[in-house]
């Protein structure tokens, strides 16, 4: 059973329409926290979810600067300086490195790895205000290890990786503390993406990843909203800068 651990605690999360944010989204409510949940663009399932969960929607492209300072001073203006930041938007295509539309790759890097910093600056000043903050971006197995036709999305979430561990060593001192997780292959509708790169089924894309990770089966969302828990936790202080990786053990498990 969840705790109230997050009671009287602002919280925000990216992408947070479906997947792994709405889980989060839901996890954090949970334990106590407001949470302003923000997805590209308006939706019923945004909306919905706000309402389950007594959170107010804020949506906007967080690859947008401006976009991203109004969605923030929205949840501000609505429950206070956001204590906690959820990066988790995403946004990937695949196909071979050499076929890549170039405004689509950088629509990927603009989005994931752009949006974050566009958000980690957006919340600051409130959470300098406060004197602590929590930050956990949301980046994959594939920005540890690489994937191929994956360039822009690997490339995305590899530079978020080095952006938690610099801001980690930055701002600790603060006592706003950032990390990363690192989930692998998540039971989300993301996976659509890579079922059409494949030209198969999604029942056949899960069976495909499953054999590659040693637990069997891929993750649920419940279980990263879970992690991500577990690092805005204020009681937790000393973990800084890291990622952790959520994946059944495919990444040491590989040959």
């Amino acid at each position: 059973m969840a705790t109230s651990t997050l009671t009287g605690k602002v919280a925000l999360v990216s992408g947070a329409a479906q997947g792994i944010g709405a889980s989060v989204a839901r996890r954090l409510a949970g334990d106590g926290a407001f949470v302003a949940v923000n997805d590209r663009e308006p939706s019923e399932a945004l909306s919905a979810l706000a309402v389950e969960i007594g959170g107010i929607a804020v949506p906007g492209d967080v690859s947008d600067p401006g976009q991203t300072a109004d969605v923030v001073s929205r949840a501000t203006d609505a429950a206070g300086a956001v204590d906690i930041l959820v990066a988790n938007h995403a946004y990937m295509t695949m196909g071979p490195f050499l076929e890549a539309d170039l405004a689509d790759w950088w629509k990927i890097i603009d989005t994931n790895l752009g949006g974050t910093l566009h958000l980690i600056q957006a919340v600051l000043p409130g959470m300098r205000s406060k004197g602590e903050g929590r930050i956990v971006v949301v980046s994959s197995e594939w920005g540890v290890t690489g994937w191929p036709e994956a360039s822009a999305y690997s490339a995305s979430k590899a530079g978020a990786i080095s952006l938690v561990k610099t801001l980690g060593r930055e701002l600790a001192p603060e006592q706003i503390i950032v990390n990363a997780i690192a989930p692998g292959v998540t039971d989300t509708p993301q996976l659509a993406v890579d079922a059409r790169a494949e030209g198969i089924s999604i029942e056949q894309m899960h069976a495909v990843y499953s054999t590659s990770i040693p637990l069997g089966r891929l993750g649920s969302a419940d279980e990263i909203a879970a992690a991500v828990a577990f690092l805005c936790d204020f009681r937790i202080s000393a973990m800084v800068g890291q990622v952790l990786q959520i994946n059944g053990g495919s990444t040491r498990g590989r040959a």
